[in-house]
């Protein structure tokens, strides 16, 4: 008898302990896929925020190099040491428009008429060679988006209009003195999780000379 019993313990698992064994299996591969599930949702997650950070930033430098870089106006030979002039500058709270400096690819920058606007929920860059003479057919302007999914734009500009009065933030901006400084404000939908800081420029008016195509 206690040879048969021995045999039969010897002979394999009995049921219990293979009804056991599977359900202790069947715990570590709901573990283990709830386990990579969670880590694929983290990188996933990570990978849409670093996407999301890297093109605000790409559109942060665009802007401030665009502004930084805008041109003065030759000076007037009558008055050499007079004020310092742009081409052109107009601004409102939701649109920018000047004449600046767009780089063409080979180490040198032509002089184009550029408009910063919010077209739908795409903040665009419209752009057409500056030219002093009047075209009979006005060209198409070149539009390039600079950041999508946004719901609202404003533009600010610290300055005075009267020389008597005190430096302040206004809506809207026109001539051809430039701005102490520009603000710009990005405003995305509810339930966007990407943040704008407000964006200060001071225009550099004292740039050096730069080599430009010919217009």
């Amino acid at each position: 008898m206690r040879a048969r019993t021995e045999m039969r313990h010897q002979g394999g698992f009995t049921l219990l302990e293979m009804l056991v064994a599977l359900t202790v299996l069947g715990f570590l591969m709901v573990g283990l896929n709830e386990g990579v599930r969670t880590g694929l949702g983290m990188w996933s997650r990570q990978a849409r925020q670093i996407g999301s950070i890297a093109e605000l930033d790409s559109t942060a430098r665009i802007l401030r190099s665009l502004i930084d870089g805008i041109p003065l106006a030759p000076a007037v030979p009558a008055d050499p040491a007079g004020p310092s002039r742009v081409i052109s500058f107009s601004g409102t709270a939701d649109r920018l428009v000047f004449v600046g400096d767009m780089p063409t690819g080979l180490g040198t920058t032509r002089l184009a008429d550029i408009t910063l606007a919010l077209r739908g929920e795409q903040l665009v860059l419209l752009w057409i060679p500056h030219r002093r003479e009047q075209t009979a057919t006005p060209l198409p302007p070149n539009e390039t988006e600079l950041l999508r999914g946004v719901a609202r734009i404003e533009f600010a500009y610290w300055g005075t209009p009267d020389p008597d009065s005190p430096a302040t933030w206004l809506a809207q901006w026109n001539g051809l003195a430039m701005p102490q400084l520009i603000r710009i404000r990005v405003s995305f939908p509810e339930g966007d999780r990407r943040h704008w800081p407000d964006m200060i420029v001071a225009p550099q008016l004292g740039l050096p000379e730069v080599k430009r195509a010919p217009v």
